[in-house]
């Protein structure tokens, strides 16, 4: 189906815009293309999740490596897609998650400084509801009657730090010969390895690596010992229980940008530089209705004839005139890509044209 683009000139005298026009490009999802007069070029998908499925997928089905938006949506029959979290762009651990990625229940990577995610929780009623919020992580490791304090969770080591690994990440643990390295099958030691890195990583066990005094500790162990590690997440805002237990699919990114229907963008709560606030960029996000519908935008940004971007503000203030009660900046800059069957619609800023991603958040056929 040819999607059409509907112009909404923005008056610069302030005058509301006239009122969004939806076209159906698939059972449950619809689209639409606003240009208003800064310029901003803006791609808008409104997905209602209890007739299509809204999915978190990283490239290359590991927690490591790189693939285009429209690669991913292609090798998954989606509807469309959009990039997702914040990750590592270059080097060894390239696609590597910088923030909380869980997949299909399975945690890949723990959260950046209690930054903003968005979780998606299957419904009795066969739908998906959305969470957005802050997240914390507890993780640890428990050899004989001895436990430690998980640093990290599938990402490279830093000095003194005990990290994980699981069978999730990729075939090794891709580190370098500088730490020690337990490898764990069936629960229990199988090999300790000093000074060597990038150990294979079973499919029935992980393993655990070490640098500084965490290595020292792991070289105690002997072949043998019985292991077990527990990693979870649980919310930083103050809430009543913790609603990340029922998500399957959790995207970190951040900052938030609105919360019940108001701008509440959270950037320096977590850590997020003024001017990546202010500055206007490309632009990703995603949103939840009152009626329960998903919203994600993309606006273009960095191409001053067609569209210069958005300041965190003036993209929590479009998604509040679209119906946003809660809202979440996710990557943008080159990494922002819309696909809708099979075609890219927006124009991504990199020169080379759309950027290799980490992962992305896919619209499915219900079937």
């Amino acid at each position: 189906m040819k999607i059409a683009a509907l112009l909404c000139a923005l008056a610069v005298s302030g005058q509301p815009s006239p009122p969004v026009q939806w076209q159906l490009v698939a059972p449950g999802v619809e689209y639409t293309h606003l240009v208003r007069a800064q310029p901003w070029s803006i791609h808008v998908l409104r997905v209602d999740p209890s007739q299509a499925v809204l999915d978190v997928f990283h490239a290359r089905d590991n927690a490591v490596g790189l693939e285009r938006v429209s690669e991913l949506a292609a090798r998954r029959n989606a509807i469309a897609a959009i990039n997702g979290g914040y990750f590592r762009m270059t080097g060894t651990f390239a696609g590597d998650s910088t923030g909380t990625l869980q997949i299909d229940g399975k945690i890949l990577s723990e959260p950046d400084r209690g930054r903003a995610a968005v979780g998606l929780v299957r419904t009795r009623q066969g739908g998906t509801r959305l969470i957005i919020g802050h997240v914390a992580w507890r993780g640890s490791v428990k050899a004989g009657d001895t436990t430690r304090r998980l640093d990290g969770l599938n990402r490279p080591r830093g000095a003194n730090e005990l990290v994980l690994f699981t069978p999730e990440f990729n075939d090794t643990t891709l580190t370098d010969d500088t730490g020690t390295e337990a490898l764990v099958r069936d629960g229990r030691i199988v090999e300790i390895r000093a000074d060597a890195g990038s150990t294979p990583i079973p499919r029935d066990g992980f393993v655990v690596s070490a640098t500084g005094t965490a290595a020292v500790w792991l070289r105690t162990l002997a072949a043998g010992t019985r292991v077990t590690a527990a990693v979870g997440l649980e919310p930083v805002d103050d809430l009543p229980r913790n609603p990340w237990r029922d998500a399957e699919d959790i995207l970190g990114a951040g900052p938030k940008l609105v919360t019940a229907g108001r701008v509440d963008i959270t950037g320096e709560r977590e850590k997020i530089a003024p001017a990546f606030v202010t500055d206007r960029h490309p632009r990703s996000a995603i949103a939840s209705l009152a009626d329960g519908k998903v919203l994600l935008l993309v606006v273009d940004g960095r191409q001053p004839e067609l569209s210069v971007g958005m300041s965190l503000d003036e993209l929590a203030r479009v998604l509040i005139e679209l119906g946003a009660v809660e809202a979440l900046n996710l990557d943008g800059g080159g990494s922002t890509t819309m696909v809708v069957k099979g075609k890219l619609l927006n124009h991504p800023s990199d020169p080379t044209g759309e950027r290799p991603v980490s992962d992305a958040i896919l619209i499915r056929p219900k079937s």
